[in-house]
């Protein structure tokens, strides 16, 4: 079985390093005290909570090196790093395309902008660019913003359900 240390196929902790082995990767090192503190990677609601946040506000804001943003930003906020890392996937190179497309979209909408024309080569110029360059910043901007949001309260409206149900169960 090529699996030998997982539960199940789909299982990625045999491939996964482990937080001693992150500690002591070279370009880790200068960082290892803060990033191994046991709160960023413990489950813990707020902590999972801030690390959703995170995750969706940098998955939305930059099209590139999501991941490092996020585990950077989560030390400073004490959020939970794997599920950061995770939530910056929502914004992938096989999704970017739609979420760049419905941006522009929403942007558009809210400066009152028609579209213009379509990007050839032969019309690729540099106030084309800034015509669909603003409203998609403004897009990505508010996805960025009402996508961390909108996963703070839902994990944690989710976290205390799970208590309740819990404690009527009981």
């Amino acid at each position: 079985m090529p699996f030998k240390n997982a539960s199940s196929p789909t299982d990625a902790r045999p491939w996964m390093p482990d937080r001693a082995q992150l500690s002591q990767h070279p370009w880790l090192k200068p960082w290892a005290s803060r990033l191994m503190d046991a709160q960023l990677w413990r489950l813990q609601h707020e902590a999972v909570a801030r690390g959703v946040a995170v995750g969706m506000l940098w998955a939305f804001l930059i099209p590139v090196a999501q991941i490092v943003v996020a585990v950077l930003h989560c030390v400073w906020w004490r959020a939970h790093i794997p599920t950061a890392a995770a939530m910056t996937m929502v914004t992938n190179p096989l999704t970017f395309g739609f979420w760049l497309w419905l941006a522009y979209q929403t942007g558009a909408t809210l400066l009152g902008i028609s579209a213009p024309a379509p990007l050839t080569l032969e019309n690729l110029s540099w106030n084309l660019m800034l015509a669909y360059g603003g409203p998609i910043m403004l897009g990505m901007g508010l996805f960025a913003v009402g996508a961390a949001a909108a996963g703070y309260v839902l994990v944690k409206a989710a976290w205390r359900l799970r208590v309740a149900l819990l404690r009527c169960n009981r």
